[in-house]
């Protein structure tokens, strides 16, 4: 009996202690994001103006999730009339996604780099996500394509989304189309585990002590 308390007091202690350690998945794959989330929104920047500027914040929606996005100063359409992206109308400025609906635990898109005139020009772009439960993550994808793809998922709820382009190879402007948000299945906390694992402790304990208890009173 004691032995099967000590470790089901050891596994709540383990699990407990990576409670504090909640991290955020990184995606560089469509398909695989397509694959762990549910119920995906699209933005797709269609309809963005891309003639001028556009004033920040902006709130859009991506399905049935709402968010913001917002510059320091304003945003430029990029791409073209078939195909419209988002992106700013300085170099150096950092495009932030959050406001996010309250059920939105997956962020997705294709992040890449534009030039003066909103045509694509291959750059880096550097993103930062964060999360409710105080996780942060840094990707940078270098040399970026249209096609480039970067997801994030989390246990908690995402806060912010930040996009950058990576200044080393000329005025290039970090650009977004077709973000996505969803939501991934909920994972029991890992409290939650160690109790069940706790009680299953128990469950043995006590079959056992009724086994000998009948074993004594037919004897």
């Amino acid at each position: 009996m004691k032995k099967t308390i000590a470790a089901a007091a050891f596994a709540f202690a383990l699990f407990s202690a990576g409670s504090a350690q909640a991290e955020i998945t990184v995606y560089t794959s469509q398909s695989d994001f397509a694959a762990a989330v549910s119920r995906i929104g699209t933005d797709t920047f269609d309809g963005f103006n891309i003639t001028g500027t556009t004033p920040s914040p902006i709130n859009r929606m991506a399905g049935d999730y709402s968010y913001t996005a917002s510059v320091a100063d304003t945003f430029f359409g990029a791409g073209s009339e078939s195909d419209q992206w988002l992106s700013t109308n300085f170099s150096d400025d950092i495009i932030t996604f959050s406001n996010f609906s309250n059920s939105v635990s997956a962020v997705g898109g294709f992040f890449f780099t534009s030039d003066l005139s909103g045509a694509f020009a291959p750059g880096s772009v550097v993103l930062t996500a964060t999360d409710s439960l105080g996780a942060t993550v840094t990707r940078t994808i270098e040399m970026s394509a249209t096609s480039s793809f970067l997801g994030f998922s989390t246990d908690g709820l995402i806060g912010s989304i930040t996009l950058a382009s990576v200044l080393s190879n000329g005025p290039i402007f970090p650009t977004a189309n077709n973000l996505m948000l969803g939501q991934v299945a909920a994972v029991p906390e890992p409290a939650t585990w160690a109790m069940m694992l706790l009680g299953f402790g128990m469950v043995a304990v006590a079959s056992r002590y009724r086994r000998r208890s009948s074993k004594v009173s037919f004897s």
